[in-house]
């Protein structure tokens, strides 16, 4: 890059971060728009979730480090470690336990991608919302000292009876707010995952998304739970929110189970401004050990496609 348009970049850089406290969602936009344009063959990066060996690990059968060592001989360049498979979840791990994780990622040359931890702020019951913000801002914590840049959030797990989607909306963003206030004290971005439970579709992401409209707060796109309206439509509107993904290998949509167009879903990444990790998640039954290796390799192989083609 010649060294005038290098220094606009970092300037454009710069002169948004003052200006994200202001409008955020325009902010994101603009940013996002000029790294596309300097968009490179090492954009993305594949993580994979540890809920793919979500199995194993709850049955005590396989642990992180195991998972940690299997991502290193796989040629995976993160791993994303999801909070439950922490010894006492939902209770925060010792100090000694996370600095071990982070010492053992960076010694086998792995990023850690995010983390993640349930939550339910849908709920009634304004004190059960309560915990579960606490219980998001302890994890903020944990990410914060395992380097995680992202943490997974949930929205909540269903519509509750008798209640409106918009008063709800109310209760969400309003808890969703307050972690991603103190993700922003620790450095941490705050991210929904769209799990096809009260976020069913785009519309309804991107609403959650604006009303909190935050540079610290993103979209973790899931693109096996767009499942109410045609999906890989549903991707594509979301794209621009994308903080972080979890591309998986299969897709549910109007009964019908099938696997995800990896052709199609990499020619959407690659469209996209989004860098970064691509995280993977395989939940067919069986051996995570066996089914991971061939659907890292499917992926990686749509998406160099999808990058010589563009």
């Amino acid at each position: 890059m010649p060294a005038q348009q290098r220094r606009k970049f970092i300037q454009t850089i710069l002169t948004g971060s003052v200006l994200a406290g202001t409008a955020p969602i325009a902010w994101a936009a603009d940013h996002r728009s000029q790294l596309h344009s300097f968009a490179t063959g090492n954009r993305f990066k594949i993580s994979l979730n540890a809920y793919s060996f979500n199995a194993p690990l709850m049955a005590k059968k396989t642990t992180l480090d195991d998972v940690m060592d299997f991502c290193a001989r796989e040629g995976f360049d993160a791993i994303d470690i999801t909070g439950y498979y922490f010894p006492g979840y939902p209770e925060v791990p010792s100090d000694a336990y996370i600095y071990h994780l982070k010492n053992k990622a960076h010694r086998l040359g792995l990023g850690i991608s995010g983390t993640g931890v349930r939550n339910e702020f849908a709920d009634p019951d304004a004190a059960k919302r309560a915990a579960d913000v606490l219980l998001v801002k302890n994890w903020i914590d944990v990410a914060a000292k395992l380097g995680a840049p992202v943490i997974r959030i949930f929205a909540g797990k269903n519509l509750p009876a008798g209640y409106q989607w918009e008063e709800v909306a109310g209760w969400v963003t309003a808890a969703i707010n307050s972690c991603v206030a103190y993700g922003k004290q620790k450095g941490v971005i705050v991210a929904l995952q769209n799990h096809n439970d009260f976020v069913k579709t785009a519309a309804q992401t991107i609403d959650l998304l604006q009303r909190v409209n935050s540079e610290w707060f993103g979209l973790v796109l899931d693109t096996g739970s767009f499942v109410t309206e045609e999906p890989y439509g549903e991707i594509e509107k979301t794209t621009s929110y994308a903080v972080n993904w979890q591309i998986k290998e299969k897709l549910n949509y109007k009964g019908t189970v099938s696997d995800m167009d990896l052709d199609r879903l990499c020619r959407i990444i690659q469209a996209s401004a989004y860098r970064g990790y691509l995280p993977i998640e395989t939940l067919s039954p069986g051996d995570p050990f066996l089914l991971v290796p061939p659907f890292l390799q499917k992926v990686k192989t749509a998406l160099a496609k999808a990058m010589a083609n563009a």
